[in-house]
């Protein structure tokens, strides 16, 4: 396997298009992990030795048209993309790390194409039964694949949010997404939680942490 070097970069970006040369490299990323309501959403991405998504970067550096347009683009230029959501529960049952990286291996499990390696991004994962793997702190503004799932992650888990928010309105789940926002602080203290909100959050602290990590 051959690493990158400086000329391989993204047209345009500075993201790497691959770490090792010649294999199967799926970026996983998740969004979601410091949200008090809603679902961790992760995804898994592997993109063709070329592809041209000239937009392309970390997903909270980019505007929502530009999330969107990457979205189509990413879906329909992979070599093979998939999603998985991790409820609320699930969070509380066993932490937000550990729901992280169950998302990331779940979507990796989902993609039609079985990977030869695993590009994840942060510097905690556990290792997967088949497939080898390296953290990359920042990774989704380093390589992009990992950009790319950062992308379809955060566009997936926007809707979702989105969807809830009909079915609960007063705590502002279409615009805060579930991340701990002063309306979305006050709205919990006014009306209680619902059964979106992880539990083993602290909801309603003016300095937010985990009750586990």
């Amino acid at each position: 396997m051959e690493h990158h070097s400086k000329r391989d970069r993204v047209k345009g970006e500075a993201l790497w298009p691959f770490l090792n040369e010649g294999i199967l490299e799926a970026g996983c990323d998740e969004a979601g992990r410091g949200c008090l309501a809603g679902p961790v959403v992760a995804a898994a991405v592997i993109l063709p030795p070329t592809f041209d998504l000239p937009l392309l970067n970390d997903s909270k550096k980019l505007s929502h048209k530009v999330r969107e347009i990457l979205k189509a683009q990413i879906r329909e230029q992979a070599l093979a993309w998939a999603v998985a959501v991790i409820d609320n529960e699930t969070i509380d049952q066993i932490n937000i790390l550990n729901a992280s990286i169950l998302g990331m291996q779940k979507a990796a499990d989902d993609l039609k194409i079985k990977p030869e390696f695993l590009l994840i991004d942060g510097n905690r994962f556990k290792k997967h039964r088949e497939i080898p793997h390296q953290c990359v702190v920042g990774g989704d503004g380093k390589f992009a694949s990992i950009a790319a799932a950062s992308v379809l992650a955060k566009t997936y888990r926007d809707e979702l949010m989105e969807q809830l928010h009909t079915e609960f309105p007063h705590y502002g789940w279409n615009e805060n997404k579930g991340y701990p926002t002063q309306k979305h602080r006050e709205a919990i203290a006014k009306n209680g939680i619902t059964c979106y909100h992880r539990k083993s959050f602290r909801l309603t602290d003016e300095q937010l942490s985990l009750e586990f990590y």
